[in-house]
């Protein structure tokens, strides 16, 4: 095999590497072609590569889970680790512990994916202002509260804060303020499909669904099944969302009043 060849192979799957010559895995190009197409490719590289400023660099930018295989000094680099999160959160994992306990640096990086909480040291999983800047980024997961230390779940006022935010935070609350009609109706304000993370006396409270179901149709697939078949819930729901019509009960399928508001909707 010539390098022509090798390098066709690298471009077209860069874990080949992996099963190329030595000393094809200690030429530069087709390292660099190889990050380039898959960043882990990195594991298969000779050493000196793995403290080459840019083949690591390439590689984190393909893949943040590269930072794995990256000489330690790489991952103490706020530049490189930067670039590693930005392509997934959790490649913070790989990152040197006192990244992960710069509270300034962990600051900037939940920003951008919320879920990088899960990896930051333990001390500023207690951090308000970095659960909330992660809960409000709303990361892969969506829902960055469930890393949070459990003294924030049960913190009242922080969980208001956190649902304005991110509706989805109701999920991970303490349950006692998935009973709490204020929090869930902000929660729900924010996004309508919070209400499913209620509780179960709420999703009954006549009262309580109504006004949520005016603000959002789509609430109408949480509610006590009992509510579904409320012809008033029904009304108030299709007349924000159509397609709410389809989590009511059979028995209002065919509705004329429900059906005009519909017609009128079209």
């Amino acid at each position: 095999m010539d390098k022509k060849e090798a390098l066709k192979i690298v471009k077209k799957d860069g874990w080949e590497l992996e099963n190329l010559p030595a000393h094809f895995k200690k030429d530069k190009k087709i390292v660099r072609e190889a990050v380039k197409k898959n960043g882990t490719a990195l594991q298969y590289a000779d050493k000196s590569f793995k403290k080459d400023k840019e083949i690591v660099f390439k590689a984190v930018k393909e893949s943040g889970s590269a930072l794995h295989y990256a000489d330690k000094s790489f991952k103490k680099d706020r530049k490189f680790v930067r670039e590693a999160v930005k392509q997934h959160g959790i490649a913070l994992q790989y990152a040197d512990d006192s990244l992960k306990k710069d509270r300034k640096f962990i600051l900037e990086i939940v920003k951008q994916d919320g879920d990088v909480l899960v990896c930051a040291d333990y001390s500023l999983k207690k951090d308000k202002e970095i659960v909330l800047a992660a809960v409000t980024s709303k990361g892969i997961e969506g829902n960055a509260l469930q890393y949070a230390d459990d003294s924030l779940k049960k913190d009242r006022k922080f969980i208001l804060a956190a649902v304005k935010q991110n509706g989805d935070a109701l999920e991970y609350a303490d349950k006692s303020f998935k009973k709490d009609k204020e929090i869930v109706r902000e929660a729900v304000k924010e996004r309508g499909d919070a209400l499913q993370y209620a509780d179960k006396r709420l999703k009954k409270d006549r009262k309580f669904i109504l006004e949520a179901v005016k603000e959002y149709g789509g609430t109408l697939e949480y509610v006590d099944d009992s509510l579904k078949k409320d012809k008033e819930i029904v009304l108030e729901a299709v007349k924000q969302d159509s397609d709410a019509l389809y989590d009511a009960d059979k028995s209002l399928e065919y509705d004329l009043d429900i059906l005009a508001i519909i017609n009128k909707k079209k």
